[in-house]
């Protein structure tokens, strides 16, 4: 583990770090100088020679590490990664509840829940650790980018592993609403269950015929407006794409749904047709007091574009 960080979280997010290795007795240090070191730890698109003469790579104390200098093995090195230009999501992150070990927001679609790839200031985390000055702010599950609804963190490390096993235990309620085609041949409500797998680098998921049952929801018609209804959607597993693959499977795949059935060519600052999902509410026992919780979004369906709130 690295020691603590010199440096101050920067847009909500902690410094990156790097080692240098330990020393190989028998054979001599390959890099002269902590700078070509760099050159040769980081991709090429980083521009090594900037950042240390913006004094942006520090040692543990908070020294600046000098591009001449001597190459040290076993050395820490501390700095902040240049962020690139993102489109803010429209839309507010509502604070449904907080108290010292958690916070349970109500998040709009396309807005990620972590920082990732290329979603990092536009995130649920790096949003909160600057607004609500908790720089250790973490959640304490998924929700896609394009869903909406209840997000739950833990405020600090202290509190994440009680509450991370409650999900990891499947103790905690789940309710989803989605608005998706009404079949009048499907006779509901039902339970879908099967294997479902999302391999690394593709954009949907797939199911696993005859492979041991992984991911099963309840399904149910709460009403019904035209050719289309509301759906509760009770999961009680959380695989990748669940609901959305769930219901594309019955024949009738939620509405606006940019990945299922076809995969949509569409630009990443097109907020115009948010997700037909919500994620409406979430019950559980408190790992630590006992109590009972429960939080309910403060949205509804349907969703609409933030532009047209």
């Amino acid at each position: 583990m690295p020691p603590r960080s010199p440096l101050p979280p920067r847009h909500g997010l902690g410094a990156a770090w790097l080692r240098t290795p330990d020393r190989d007795k028998p054979h001599p240090d390959p890099w002269p100088t902590m700078g070509a070191w760099l050159r040769h730890r980081l991709p090429e698109r980083v521009d090594v020679e900037r950042m240390l003469a913006e004094q942006r790579f520090v040692h543990d104390d908070g020294s600046p590490v000098a591009e001449e200098q001597p190459y040290a093995p076993h050395t820490f090195v501390w700095f902040h990664r240049d962020l690139p230009d993102e489109v803010e999501v429209p839309g507010e992150i509502v604070v449904v509840h907080r108290d010292e070990r958690l916070v349970v927001v109500d998040k709009p679609a396309f807005l990620s829940s972590i920082p990732r790839g290329r979603h990092v200031r536009q995130s649920v985390v790096t949003r909160l650790r600057a607004e609500l000055e908790l720089p250790e702010l973490s959640p304490l599950h998924r929700l896609d980018r394009v869903t909406s609804g209840l997000l739950m963190l833990a405020t600090t490390r202290q509190w994440r592993g009680p509450y991370q096993s409650l999900f990891q235990a499947g103790a905690v309620r789940k309710t989803y609403r989605a608005v998706a085609p009404v079949r009048d041949d499907l006779e509901l409500p039902l339970v879908v269950r099967n294997h479902l797998v999302k391999q690394r680098g593709t954009w949907q998921a797939e199911v696993v015929p005859g492979a041991p049952v992984n991911a099963e929801t309840l399904v149910e018609l709460e009403s019904r407006s035209g050719e289309h209804g509301v759906y509760r959607l009770t999961p009680r597993t959380g695989r990748t794409h669940q609901l959305r693959m769930h219901l594309n499977d019955l024949g009738i795949p939620i509405v606006d749904d940019p990945l299922y059935p076809t995969v949509l060519d569409l630009e990443v600052d097109d907020f115009s047709r948010p997700l037909q999902l919500l994620a409406a509410e979430i019950a559980f026992t408190d790992p630590i007091d006992g109590t009972e919780r429960r939080f309910t979004s403060v949205r509804s369906l349907p969703l609409l574009p933030a532009e047209a709130l």
